[in-house]
């Protein structure tokens, strides 16, 4: 399977350099370039590519802002590429709904296996992005887009501080195995660890993530991060 790959920075050496590695790497094509927000939107629209390599400071229309838009009506997958590693970056690029956050001074190697991540379901932040603070997101930010399914459905209390999905209806919703795995996703685990910890085979593992996934109508990882803190299951 190849996967499909637009490009968006408004700096064309950079676009150019993005392209070469990937266009030049078995099992990758690249179905567009933009070299602004709106292009990336038209192109993400258009090309309907597996994921796309977003950069977070472009005229017109800023990549968060695209990202949001792309991730709102598509299916496409946004990975962010920044030479700014700032908290409000983080969390703006979360809370748009981007499934990766990488530095463009990551490897090349490190940026494929990156859009590999991201187009499987998976999702990436940088090294220097720490757990905390996904956790610290998760805490203070209220959840956007594809969340929550039933829990989010559910009517929001009146104090718009709370949660929209509570643990109580988490509860209702998961097992008590799919709580356990929610809480080791929300700790930062991959697959094997929770394999390891739990004494399953990755293979089960993966099928507890996804069953996490299809119940809690979550886009990735990132998003099962957020519920999960949101709903106080992981705590501080």
């Amino acid at each position: 399977m190849t996967l499909r790959v637009v490009v968006a920075d408004d700096q064309a050496l950079v676009r150019v350099g993005f392209c070469g590695i990937i266009a030049a790497t078995p099992g990758f094509t690249v179905v567009g370039e933009a070299g602004n927000g709106a292009e990336a939107v038209e192109a993400a629209r258009r090309t309907k590519p597996d994921v796309i390599l977003m950069d977070v400071r472009m005229p017109v229309m800023d990549g968060i802002e695209a990202t949001r838009r792309i991730t709102e009506s598509t299916d496409v997958r946004a990975l962010i590429l920044t030479t700014f590693d700032l908290d409000e970056y983080v969390f703006a690029a979360l809370r748009a709904g981007a499934s990766g956050f990488l530095l463009k001074d990551t490897l090349p190697a490190d940026l494929l296996t990156a859009i590999r991540v991201v187009a499987a379901g998976d999702a990436l932040l940088a090294p220097s992005v720490t757990r905390r603070l996904i956790g610290e997101f998760a805490r203070t930010a209220p959840i956007t887009g594809p969340a929550a399914g039933p829990a989010r459905a559910a009517p929001r209390a009146s104090d718009d501080s709370q949660p929209s999905v509570t643990r109580g209806k988490l509860q209702r919703v998961l097992t008590d195995r799919e709580l356990e795995v929610l809480t080791m996703v929300a700790r930062g685990m991959s697959n094997a660890e929770i394999a390891e910890e739990l004494t399953i085979s990755p293979a089960t593992a993966k099928t507890h993530v996804a069953h996490l996934l299809t119940k809690l109508d979550a886009r990735d990882r990132i998003q099962l991060v957020i519920i999960a803190y949101q709903s106080g299951l992981a705590g501080c």
